[in-house]
């Protein structure tokens, strides 16, 4: 079945959000002890509190929305996989920021926080109609 024009656009815009997710990931967990020491009191308490199993959902979160982004380009059903392991890691990581936090919370962390699951969402609501339109192989 032919794809909808905006469906390769859309889906590398796609990757294009998630691999900045993965760098985020990536300079998140290279952080230099000077880097801590520079952050806010308040952000190194969270930064220090954060459990092990957290960091490991940020890294399923971020890396598998990047490689189910790479699926819906490369048009495989197995981006639902990704994309769904991807969402599922991304509300474990919300569960140990919003439930477990030390300190509170800005503002601004929610609006983030909320627009990277309404996305997150949306990718898998994707996968799942490509799917069943036969967009996937």
């Amino acid at each position: 079945m032919t794809r909808p024009k905006w469906y390769m656009p859309v889906a590398i815009i796609a990757l294009l959000w998630n691999l900045i997710g993965c760098a985020a990931y990536l300079m998140d967990v290279t952080l230099t002890p000077e880097a801590v020491a520079a952050m806010s009191p308040d952000q190194q308490a969270l930064y220090a509190a954060r459990p092990a199993w957290a960091v490991a959902v940020y890294a399923i979160a971020v890396w598998g929305g990047a490689l189910g982004c790479v699926g819906l380009i490369m048009k495989k059903r197995w981006a639902k996989g990704a994309l769904l392991a991807s969402l599922l890691g991304l509300i474990a990581q919300d569960i140990a920021l919003f439930g477990m936090s030390p300190v509170a919370i800005e503002t601004s962390v929610y609006a983030l926080q909320g627009m990277v699951l309404m996305i997150a969402v949306l990718l898998l609501l994707l996968a799942n109609k490509a799917a069943r339109q036969g967009w996937l192989e």
